[in-house]
């Protein structure tokens, strides 16, 4: 007669256990995931709010606009000033030197940290002294432009940050929710030009973040963009 091999599977109770694990280990990779997130919208929201804070200070103190207020009398001010503007009172988006201007006055003022050089080119990947970079290592820019969508077809002309390129769609949609309306095309917050932007890929932002088809325009989340861009208005 055969002997009878037992053969012994999982039982209810182990397979709970385990369904259990997964569950907590799935949960607290989506809670980790949803941190990371939250503390990258808050890098960007403190980026803001810390140069509009600087903006109107050095305004507050010098009567003068940062970047536009010309090289020379900015260097009386402010020592080891080099670059400016054209003292027109406003912040120009024609050229870069007023943009990168802008910059290193606020940081040789001491509104802002850094160094910066100020220049009259567009800055590369290479360039560490042009101007401060966002979380994903796009650069930031602050000038007088029509550069951003709307619901309109023909937006006005307003002093506006660009928060840099390389921003995930669902970091840009998050940050929208909290500071302003959650929407792309209204509020202060912005989705920067996809294409013709004064500053070029530095100030664009790409097709994929937004759903043109939903009424209002949405932040497309589905489509995982990764280079988004957004300005926010002041």
């Amino acid at each position: 007669m055969p002997s009878l091999t037992r053969q012994r599977g999982f039982t209810l109770v182990e397979m709970a256990i385990v369904l259990v694990i997964i569950g907590l280990l799935l949960g607290g990779i989506l809670k980790g995931q949803e941190l990371i997130t939250s503390a990258r919208v808050r890098n960007i929201a403190d980026q803001n709010s810390g140069v509009q804070a600087a903006y109107y200070g050095f305004i507050d103190r010098y009567r003068q606009v940062p970047g536009d207020w010309s090289a020379t009398n900015a260097a009386k001010a402010i020592p080891g000033v080099t670059h400016g503007g054209d003292s027109s009172g406003r912040l120009d988006g024609d050229g870069w030197t007023e943009g990168l201007a802008l910059w290193e006055q606020l940081s040789k003022s001491g509104f802002i940290q850094g160094n910066y050089t100020g220049g009259t080119k567009a800055p590369t990947q290479d360039d560490v002294n042009l101007a401060p970079r966002n979380a994903f290592n796009g650069f930031l820019m602050l000038f007088s432009s029509s550069d951003y969508y709307d619901s309109s077809s023909s937006p006005s002309e307003k002093l506006n940050l660009v928060l840099g390129s390389g921003i995930p769609v669902n970091v840009v949609a998050e940050l929208d929710r909290k500071i302003d309306d959650g929407l792309p095309q209204t509020g202060v917050v912005r989705q920067g030009l996809t294409s013709g932007g004064t500053f070029g890929r530095i100030s664009q932002s790409q097709a994929n973040c937004v759903d043109e088809g939903s009424t209002p325009p949405i932040w497309d989340i589905a489509k995982n963009e990764q280079n988004c861009n957004a300005v926010y208005l002041y």
